[in-house]
């Protein structure tokens, strides 16, 4: 198939955009590079240098390319970030991903997999989480998110656009010789290994007072490969004609904070000191998935669930790219 990924240039985008082509799809990506990485772009893809809202160059890449099924990885995704400026996180989020959808339509493209997050659930009132658990999210990220799953719905009735939510926990770890990249870097593993590699004097534990075994926060880690591979998944099962749906990825375990820095003491080899600090707003105490329906109807199963495996693929990575992608 001819595919469009956009935000094919960020962490999630550009594994995925490598494991696309790697199964004989043809990938053209397009990034305005404000998060991703010209570098992490696979050299067979096609390179678009431009934003998701513009509906004119969409239009262009989808008639040159032949545009059968668009792919959306281009999220602003900090928590805190989005409670601080609601406003950056609903136009780019929500409010150009519409654009985007338009400009798909127009162009005759009828498959859409959209990077969702955990984060519409909000707090959980039951773990493992399903697809059917209440959603209501607590910060303007996670309803960023929601209200384009709420756009595709409706489109998927109106337009007869097909399209499948994939829900991620937390992504994590490295793979096709690619990894996390971020500037500022605000995800755990990747500022809990800034810390081992000296970059930093230590981690912040955000609230130390949860309502969890050792009062710091449990997360479910997925390793970016095993994203990858689901939404090549998720593309064959559109591309048969399937209507589509969401879908939760997550291994179903949580690891709190506390675990995965001791996780990465033993990996590297180093102290990693950490440090109490206030809690950020937004932040549920406990996400942790079921993937049940992902295994039954997109034949999804996670290879590399292990947390210490995740943490030192992350370590393999930054060790051979001490300066990330070294393109700021």
């Amino acid at each position: 198939m001819n595919l469009l990924v956009v935000g094919g240039a960020g962490f999630i985008g550009s594994a995925t955009s490598h494991r696309l082509i790697e199964a004989g799809h043809r990938v053209a990506v397009l990034d305005n590079l404000s998060k991703g990485h010209r570098a992490a772009v696979h050299p067979s893809a096609r390179f678009v240098e431009g934003d998701l809202g513009d509906s004119i160059l969409v239009g262009r890449i989808c008639a040159d390319e032949g545009i059968e099924a668009a792919l959306h990885f281009a999220a602003f995704t900090e928590v805190g970030e989005s409670v601080e400026n609601p406003a950056k996180y609903f136009d780019n989020n929500s409010f150009r991903v519409m654009a985007l959808l338009d400009a798909l339509l127009a162009s005759g493209v009828r498959q859409f997999v959209f990077s969702s997050t955990a984060a519409v659930y909000g707090e959980p009132v039951a773990i493992p989480i399903t697809e059917d658990h209440p959603r209501s999210p607590t910060n303007p990220y996670g309803w960023s998110k929601l209200f384009v799953e709420e756009i595709l719905a409706a489109y998927r009735v109106a337009y007869g656009l097909r399209s499948t939510c994939l829900r991620y926990f937390n992504a994590a770890g490295a793979d096709f010789g690619l990894g996390e990249d971020h500037h500022p870097e605000s995800h755990l593993i990747p500022v809990i290994l800034e810390v081992a590699e000296g970059r930093r004097e230590a981690i912040k534990l955000f609230g130390t007072d949860w309502d969890t075994p050792d009062g710091t926060c449990i997360r479910d880690y997925i390793h970016v490969a095993d994203l990858a591979e689901a939404h090549l998944l998720a593309v064959d099962r559109l591309n048969s004609g399937d209507p589509g749906g969401a879908f939760n990825l997550g291994n179903g375990e949580g690891h709190s904070v506390r675990e995965v820095i001791e996780t990465a003491r033993k990996v590297t080899g180093h102290p990693i000191p950490e440090i109490a600090a206030p809690r950020r707003a937004g932040d549920p105490a406990r996400l942790v998935a079921s993937s049940e329906k992902a295994r039954q109807l997109l034949g999804w199963t996670p290879k590399h669930p292990s947390l210490e495996d995740i943490v030192s693929s992350a370590w393999d990575w930054r060790r051979t790219h001490p300066r990330g992608y070294n393109d700021r």
